[in-house]
């Protein structure tokens, strides 16, 4: 079986053009909007203060928790419903990383269920799971308590933590803990 070579458009259309930077200006969003449009990219992910933005043409996708996770889920819940409710149709948050490394799945699940409820089905959920500091085992526990809380993605990093971003290794240990049921975002 052969696939069809790849083309800008298709390329363009994985790519969310993003914009968190903590000193991101809306003259700089404005210009993140443009480039997105003449890029052709499919969204533009931005800073849920930087809501709501007029983006005619591109998906609007913002952060919940970011970029630590560490806030308190009823916390994250409630940024990711303002956010939709200001035009995000897209909420990338990002899971209590030190709870996946001690291995309290449960804890994990009951953060990404807080967000999903927050934002019923008006949005996309992408969990954040921050790849490249899990063990092999965190991965595969939170990309279960993804699917299982009801989220559309799981994705690798959020391109801020220090351990650094994506890796084939565990895109791939991703991609096989959802067996397709769910996407599987590179990031970072």
């Amino acid at each position: 079986m052969t696939s069809a070579p790849l083309t800008r458009a298709a390329v363009a259309d994985l790519i969310d053009h993003t914009l968190l930077a903590p000193e991101a200006t809306p003259a700089e969003v404005d210009t993140l909007i443009a480039e997105a449009r003449k890029l052709g990219v499919y969204a533009i992910c931005i800073s849920p203060s930087m809501l709501p933005v007029r983006a005619p043409g591109v998906v609007v996708a913002t952060v919940a928790g970011f970029p630590s996770g560490k806030h308190h889920s009823l916390v994250k819940g409630a940024e990711a419903r303002l956010a939709v409710d200001q035009g995000a149709t897209e909420v990338d948050m990002v899971i209590d990383v030190g709870a996946a490394l001690a291995g309290d799945f449960n804890a994990v699940l009951a953060d990404i269920i807080t967000v999903r409820e927050a934002i019923g089905d008006r949005a996309l959920l992408k969990v954040i799971i921050e790849s490249a500091a899990l063990t092999d085992e965190a991965i595969v526990g939170a990309c279960r308590a993804a699917e299982q809380a009801g989220a559309d993605f799981v994705k690798t990093s959020t391109g801020f933590h220090p351990a650094g971003g994506a890796s084939v290794h565990a895109v791939r240990l991703m991609a096989e803990t959802v067996g397709g049921r769910l996407g599987v975002k590179a990031s970072g």
